[in-house]
């Protein structure tokens, strides 16, 4: 994640989301109804490989993201030997790294003094769907209304935002 990412809006707006316009299109001018807005083009963020054999223990992966090693496996109770956290773990993991390391840069370049960040998160589900619950500790001399802004840029953190508008995946195979 890096600062350019944290939404920035003025007390009046809503968060920003990048230019609006085609890139056909002036920025004073808006399209009508039969002029298409061409969408965005996706950019790379970041790549992971995950890699598990079925020699060995049985549901243990490792996990190369660029120089980083992980490790992730189920727990005993689902046949796994708990080597390392399940998937749901790593998930809620990585919204609660993104949650912390915004409030972090955004209280940065507020200049607030925000101490520290605590973010306790749980994943359940009723086996048709899931929810998350986050818990978000701020340590610091922080006033009430530095507080609430805080609490109000969790829900938009770019995983908090991924999460809600759902991930398209595209699935093939490789030989």
């Amino acid at each position: 994640m890096t600062q350019s990412q944290i939404p920035i809006e003025s007390p009046t707006e809503g968060p920003t989301e990048g230019p609006s316009e085609s890139p056909t299109e002036s920025p004073t001018e808006s399209p009508t109804e039969s002029q298409e807005q061409t969408p965005p083009e996706f950019r790379r963020v970041t790549t992971a490989v995950v890699t598990g054999s079925a020699a060995g223990v049985p549901y243990h992966v490792d996990v190369r993201s660029g120089a980083h090693h992980l490790t992730a496996d189920e727990p005993v109770r689902r046949g796994g030997s708990d080597s390392g956290p399940e998937p749901f773990a790593l998930l809620i993991s990585a919204l609660g790294s993104c949650t912390a390391i915004t409030l972090r840069m955004y209280a940065e370049r507020k200049g607030w003094p925000l101490a520290d960040v605590k973010v306790r998160l749980g994943y359940e589900t009723n086996g048709q769907s899931g929810r998350i619950s986050r818990r978000v500790t701020l340590g610091g001399e922080l006033d009430q209304a530095q507080r609430a802004r805080l609490l109000d840029i969790c829900e938009r953190t770019p995983v908090t935002l991924a999460l809600r508008a759902g991930v398209a995946i595209d699935t093939t195979e490789e030989h």
